[in-house]
């Protein structure tokens, strides 16, 4: 039997930009549902199995970006592309601080959404992974269930981001990955348009869920005016 094609909830107020947003994806073979305001939109992302959300900012009853923080607290793994008329740098690092996976300024051609959505899937939490658990300074990264697991036994979730963020460093060893790096291999964005501010902000996060003291990080380790760097890690089979 051929496995079903993955299914996208777009998210958008506007009938005629909704519909362009939903052919277009039906003509790249992909399912879609739709919704026209925030509520809608949350109750849909939680209970109806969506393999990833196309999120307008603007929107009746609940914004975006509220949209997005229940999502995020609900599926922490569902991946969320922000789809706005905002361009403002602020906007768009907004997105990426509350957990957005990428982010598009509208107007965008067919293909360039067609592209944006299919690298995010294929960062999705079902795609293979050629390592699936790291061990680093006593805490094991599971990358398949997207969590930290500490020597307590206790766990704590990973966003999509986040997991993308260590994966990167963990195939980077013994190196220090700029900012700028980090922006354009994990963010898919253009350095020249975001602020850095925005991996650090992550990378504070990361150390928090890593319980790595801040103020001497042991495990994601700040280079001084090159970047970050993860202590040396074993890997574990997929």
């Amino acid at each position: 039997m051929p496995s079903s094609p993955p299914a996208i909830l777009v998210v958008e107020d506007d009938p005629a930009i909704r519909r362009g947003l939903a052919d277009a994806l039906r003509y790249g073979g992909y399912a879609v549902h739709e919704c026209a305001d925030g509520d809608a939109a949350v109750k849909t992302a939680i209970g109806v199995a969506v393999d990833l959300v196309l999120l307008d900012v603007v929107l009746p009853k609940k914004d975006g970006f509220a949209v997005l923080d229940e999502i995020r607290r609900a599926r922490p793994t569902l991946p969320v592309i922000m789809v706005t008329a905002r361009g403002s740098e602020s906007d768009r690092v907004d997105g990426l601080r509350n957990g957005a996976d990428d982010y598009v300024v509208k107007p965008f051609s067919p293909k360039e959404l067609l592209a944006r959505v299919a690298a995010v899937l294929r960062r999705s939490p079902e795609r293979p992974l050629d390592v699936a658990t790291v061990e680093i300074a006593g805490r094991t990264i599971d990358f398949a269930r997207r969590e930290i697991r500490h020597g307590d036994g206790s766990a704590l979730a990973l966003s999509e981001r986040e997991a993308e963020l260590l994966r990167y460093l963990v195939a980077s060893p013994g190196r220090a990955v700029s900012r700028e790096e980090l922006l354009r291999s994990v963010w898919g964005l253009d350095p020249r348009g975001v602020e850095t501010r925005t991996v650090d902000m992550h990378v504070a996060r990361l150390r928090e869920k890593l319980r790595d003291d801040p103020a001497e990080p042991s495990v994601v380790v700040t280079v001084r005016s090159k970047g970050y760097m993860l202590a040396r890690a074993k890997g574990g089979s997929p």
